[in-house]
């Protein structure tokens, strides 16, 4: 089963001694809070989406989103649903439309970049219920912006 998530926040991972680490986003689902560790760069993106806030010149997300629907293509969900080794597993659930038909599209991808593409095109993010199994946490654990 999945369940259909928010992005909680943006945050920086603090160790016990109060050293601050990598960049995280926080989801929400289940009444759990859902931590992935992701890079700099993907932060910003996330940041810049969350916030409505365009950057000068399109970032990647951006322009995969604008090379999707050139091509008629449409982003339908996506879903955070697996967790190998300590990683993230993600999909986008696209579909594209070729004279008149629909052909539904699978593309792999990392859970940050799935997360960027779902905020530019307001569509839902899902967790399965494996996952919150797995890596979910209280959300009272978490202090993010």
């Amino acid at each position: 089963m999945t369940n259909e998530a928010s992005v909680h926040g943006l945050g920086i991972s603090v160790d016990d001694g109060g050293d601050e680490g990598a960049p995280v986003v926080v989801l929400r689902a289940r009444g759990e809070a859902l931590p992935i560790f992701i890079s700099a760069d993907q932060a910003k993106s996330i940041s810049h989406a969350l916030e409505e806030r365009p950057f000068n010149r399109p970032l990647t997300h951006d322009l995969f989103v604008e090379m999707l629907t050139e091509f008629g293509g449409a982003i339908d969900r996506v879903r955070i649903d697996g967790l190998s080794e300590n990683t993230f597993l993600a999909k986008i659930d696209a579909e594209r439309y070729a004279d008149g038909d629909r052909t539904d599209v699978v593309l792999d991808a990392r859970p940050s970049d799935a997360i960027a593409v779902a905020l530019r095109v307001d569509c839902p993010i899902l967790v399965a219920d494996e996952v919150l199994d797995e890596a979910g946490r209280p959300p009272e654990e978490f202090d993010v912006d």
